[in-house]
């Protein structure tokens, strides 16, 4: 039986309804900011719920499942768990109990509250969800339509270049979520904001900060590179399936280099985080590094993560960590890691644009 709905604060008869018309809460948009997720807890049975549930998403893994989930369940989940928990726990926020992703999505959430609010007053709610893990699509879906009284929803996935591993999945569970519910209102998916000038300027500002702050630490002598790394996918899923992922980073570098105004040989393109042993989009970030250090005798480099909208483990630990051992093992010399956007303020106008531009008509 579908739980009732739970009436907030503000609730009201409807004017003219019959005698003993049960009250209704007022008609609010809710928007959804949605990342991949994170896991609740850092030990082995937190880490393979998670972890089972991202590699079990057909979006993310495509192989057949009577022949990946003997290999997933039987193999990678009784190793993978041990591993991944130690990367976690070298970031983890033992304060708060919670990954920085989760911390930081909460705070770029709560700042583009305010703002809406500011300009919609009671009218508009906003939270976040997570694809795997927690706070769930489902459980977020439901609050707002059961509690909050949101008679229209905008899903913002928070991933500037579209994959049908991120952005595609995203929505996925966001319309099974709505299949659940007993009335489904109208709702919006805003788009990929790989090319939007604001979130373009908002990176280039961040590039050039974080280009002093390295040129600082290195003595006062600049980086020699950029490298601008995304998160990789399988090769064939750009080859066979069309993802326009791979030319979405390409403009997004691009746009970024035309925005600093540098020479386009100054920065450079690649991918990290490959999972299993087929061909990934190239080329891969810790072996580039060391490329660069090997043979073109780079020894300091800069590296900013476009891909994601908040800094997470493929970020403080594989990029701090993989990455740069890699780049110094190869004879490279100095190493700086620029954040992600996160909750910087040109990051939420960046976000808040989007998110106007797709209640047009609504509010």
């Amino acid at each position: 039986m579908n739980a009732p709905f739970t009436l907030s604060e503000g609730s009201a008869v409807p004017a003219h309804a019959p005698a003993g018309h049960p009250a209704l809460p007022p008609a609010r948009t809710g928007v959804i900011l949605a990342n991949l997720g994170t896991p609740d807890a850092t030990d082995y049975w937190s880490m393979r719920r998670y972890l089972s549930e991202f590699l079990s998403d057909r979006r993310v893994i495509d192989y057949p499942a009577w022949k990946w989930q003997p290999i997933l369940q039987g193999i990678i989940l009784t190793k993978r768990p041990f591993t991944s928990g130690a990367n976690y726990r070298k970031i983890w926020d033992r304060e708060r109990n919670e990954s920085p992703l989760l911390t930081i999505t909460r705070a770029q959430t709560d700042a583009l509250r305010e703002r809406l609010v500011a300009r919609f007053g009671d009218a508009v709610r906003v939270d976040f969800a997570m694809r795997y893990g927690n706070p769930s699509t489902p459980s977020v879906v439901r609050r707002l339509l059961r509690e909050e009284g949101c008679r229209r929803l905008l899903f913002v996935p928070l991933y500037p270049q579209y994959a049908g591993a991120t952005t595609a999945t995203a929505c996925d569970q966001f319309f099974r979520a709505l299949m659940a519910e007993p009335w489904q209102p109208p709702v919006r998916t805003a788009e990929p904001y790989f090319d939007d000038p604001a979130f373009i300027a908002a990176l280039a500002a961040s590039v050039r900060r974080g280009w002093e702050e390295a040129t600082a630490a290195f003595g006062g002598a600049e980086p020699e590179r950029l490298i601008v790394s995304y998160h990789g996918m399988p090769l064939r899923y750009l080859t066979q399936g069309g993802d326009p992922y791979h030319c979405q980073c390409r403009k997004t570098s691009r746009l970024l280099g035309e925005a600093l105004g540098w020479p386009a040989e100054r920065l450079v393109t690649t991918f990290q985080s490959r999972f299993g042993r087929e061909e990934w989009l190239r080329p891969y970030t810790a072996e580039e590094v060391a490329r660069l250090a090997r043979e073109e005798g780079v020894r300091r480099i800069a590296v900013v993560a476009p891909a994601f909208a908040a800094d997470c483990v493929e970020t403080l630990e594989e990029i701090r960590g993989e990455v740069a051992e890699s780049f110094e093992a190869a004879g490279g010399e100095h190493f700086h890691y620029i954040p992600c956007l996160n909750d910087d303020p040109a990051h939420l106008d960046a976000i808040e644009g989007l998110v106007l531009r797709h209640l047009g008509g609504w509010l």
